[in-house]
């Protein structure tokens, strides 16, 4: 249903409460995992901030440590509010179902921390910026390296990447037909997905074009049929 294709395409960057995942496993300890999902927990009370591993073990040391954490944590009430409403840890059996669910998820920001960080860098798909090994992380990114830090929430990263100068230049395209028959062809696509709509003016744009260079007598106003349909 809709809901379901909601944020498969588009052209608007939602710029919304921030999102991280981290996707971990027992390369690194729980510890680790907890401070970089409450560094950005802490951006606000809707801010989800999830783990995905494929180690219960692992799961069950960062919420212990998120819980330590948040006892000492300046800004903990912020972040355990994010925690307790927005935050989740998922399990899962194996690397590649930690990719689909990742590219499902679609965050803003990802974080990977595992023995496979170039692989994941190869085949994740839906994401806003990716910070690769235990010695990257978000606020790296945030602070300090450099990158945009505009970036696409809400699933908009299935669909689009984050800010760069490229959104503000101006693109000018153009196009050429160059033969006789690749314009007798595209006029007969033109032709009847023009009448589909009821705009014949268009398809008289295709039509001509299909007389004077395919040889064909297509009656004015009517869809150019298929060529071999035609023969």
């Amino acid at each position: 249903d809709a809901a379901e294709h909601k944020n498969l395409v588009g052209i608007d960057l939602f710029a919304g409460p921030t999102e991280t995942l981290v996707i971990a496993d027992e390369t690194v300890d729980g510890e680790l995992c907890a401070t970089d999902l409450l560094g950005q927990a802490e951006h606000g009370p809707t801010s989800p901030a999830i783990l995905l591993t494929n180690s219960e073990k692992l799961a069950r040391d960062t919420m212990a440590e998120v819980e330590r954490l948040l006892g000492i944590l300046p800004t903990g009430e912020v972040a355990r509010q994010s925690w307790t409403d927005f935050g989740e840890v998922i399990v899962c059996d194996s690397y590649e179902e930690m990719l689909e669910v990742a590219d499902r998820i679609a965050s803003e920001h990802v974080q990977v921390m595992t023995d496979r960080d170039i692989w994941f860098r190869d085949t994740l798909s839906n994401y806003g910026a990716l910070f690769l090994g235990p010695r990257t992380n978000v606020a790296y990114g945030d602070k300090v390296i450099g990158t945009n830090h505009t970036l696409p929430t809400m699933k908009a990263a299935r669909y689009t990447g984050g800010l760069w100068v490229g959104k503000f230049l101006k693109t000018c395209t153009w196009q050429i037909v160059e033969t006789d028959e690749a314009s007798a062809l595209v006029g007969e696509y033109a032709s009847r997905l023009s009448m589909l709509e009821g705009f014949v003016g268009h398809a008289e744009q295709g039509n001509i074009r299909v007389r004077r260079y395919g040889g064909r007598n297509i009656p004015y106003a009517t869809a150019a049929s298929p060529r071999a349909a035609a023969e």
